[in-house]
């Protein structure tokens, strides 16, 4: 089957972003992986990267960006994130904290929807925003689940420890306090796809002044509850 459009520069493109969809990628492998000229897969990522088709992990590595996202949910395709919004408008006006929801792209985490807080103090994480696997609850819970070898490898860097990944597992909600953030706390819980895989976090968060040291015991309960209600409606329209 011949996969030209006819039109060379978006067929170069697409094979860009068909490319990154294996994950993080940097240019040497994105050449080795398109068949491009060097020169020519540069300069496709970094025009695609311009447009937030293409992002850069912590490591300065080709992801894929946060427009994909948002184009999604305007076609209508991303059922987490369609379902997922109005539960976070919930979710923000039962807390009084700004949520957002995180998927994992190679080493970082991206924020693919939020419902800030209106007004005071407030953490706000804007959508697009590529933060760190390395510190804060939604990347305790997005590396809690995840295979033993990969687990280990998260670690390494990481603010939080194994036994920490374990009491996660075990409640099966994640809290930080001033790990990403001096000053500021979250709660996430995961919310589970098909075969109760974890495909995304969601959290709130906001300043320890009114999240407290111990920000799971005021807000763990609606954010688990918030999760379970995504994944219920996901599993429902699987089918």
């Amino acid at each position: 089957m011949d996969n030209s459009s006819g039109v060379g520069v978006l067929d170069k493109a697409v094979l860009v972003l068909n490319a990154l969809e294996a994950g993080p990628a940097s240019l040497a492998s994105l050449v080795q992986s398109t068949g491009l000229a060097r020169p020519t897969a540069h300069r496709l990522a970094v025009a695609l990267e311009h447009h937030r088709l293409v992002h850069r992990d912590a490591q300065g590595r080709f992801i894929l960006g946060p427009r994909l996202a948002e184009l999604a949910v305007a076609a209508g395709e991303d059922r987490l994130l369609a379902i997922a919004q109005p539960v976070l408008a919930q979710l923000r006006d039962l807390t009084g904290e700004s949520a957002q929801l995180y998927r994992r792209q190679g080493d970082v985490r991206v924020c693919v929807a939020a419902a800030e807080r209106s007004s005071g103090l407030r953490d706000t994480v804007p959508v697009g925003s590529a933060l760190p696997m390395t510190a804060g609850s939604a990347a305790q819970v997005l590396l809690a689940w995840e295979e033993p070898d990969r687990l280990h490898r998260g670690l390494r860097g990481a603010r939080f420890e194994a036994t920490t990944l374990a009491s996660v597992r075990r409640r099966g909600w994640a809290q930080s306090v001033g790990e990403r953030e001096p000053g500021v706390g979250s709660v996430s819980a995961p919310i589970r796809g098909a075969g109760g895989r974890v495909v995304a976090a969601i959290s709130v968060s906001g300043p320890l002044e009114r999240l407290t040291r111990s920000p799971g015991r005021i807000h763990a309960a609606p954010v688990v509850a918030a999760a379970e209600r995504i994944s219920d409606s996901m599993r429902r329209t699987a089918t």
